[in-house]
């Protein structure tokens, strides 16, 4: 029976938030020292300490164990480009922000031990644009957009931008071409300039 005051009630929920916080540190030192494709919901709740009926309740599965570490490593990122320092993060100008923003993607999909793109390359999402991660990076590239003065439809435009950054692409352009992450880095940058500046557009359809 809860204490008066609720003080077993909320005793339980921080064991359990604490239970969740351990299990997904121990996910993601397997994930990083093993691979996503290695890592077993037994060897995650021997890593963590707890019994593997503490994990299924609390995951379900390992499919569901996984997305919710995929999705804790983005709101890690969310964090730095909403909140963090500049370039990334608000105090720099919105190209500047956007300019680091898709260096950013492209550098953790280039990059072996990056563990959001580790676990989206093993959970292959039916899209990214789909899930709560791909509009949060839509919303902020066509905030961006918007806020550096760009004179087309900021939201459509996002999408076309977005689909440099896609782990798809970036893994093919530096897997499978051999391009190396520093040339696609330059080839966003360079995409950012010709849009955000005043003539960029004009000067593209000139040529066409």
């Amino acid at each position: 029976m809860d204490a008066p005051d609720g003080s077993a009630a909320v005793t339980e929920r921080s064991d359990a938030a604490r239970n969740r916080a351990r299990l997904l540190e121990a996910a993601r030192r397997l994930v990083s020292e093993h691979g996503a494709e290695h890592v077993t919901m037994e060897a995650v709740a021997k890593e963590a300490g707890v019994g593997k009926g503490t994990l299924f309740r609390r995951f379900g599965n390992r499919e569901g164990l996984l997305r919710a570490l995929l999705n804790e490593t983005e709101a890690e990122f969310h964090e730095a480009y909403t909140y963090g320092p500049p370039h990334l993060g608000p105090g720099a100008t919105p190209a500047d922000r956007l300019t680091a923003f898709g260096c950013t993607l492209i550098d953790r999909v280039a990059t072996a031990t990056d563990l959001g793109a580790a676990l989206e390359r093993h959970l292959r999402p039916r899209s990214r644009n789909a899930s709560d991660t791909g509009r949060a990076f839509h919303r902020h590239v066509s905030t961006l957009l918007r806020e550096a003065g760009v004179d087309a439809d900021h939201d459509v435009l996002a999408y076309a931008l977005l689909a440099f950054t896609t782990f798809e692409t970036a893994h093919y352009l530096s897997r499978e071409c051999g391009i190396p992450a520093d040339r696609l880095q330059a080839t966003w940058t360079d995409l950012v300039r010709l849009v955000t500046r005043p003539d960029g557009f004009s000067m593209g359809l000139s040529h066409i």
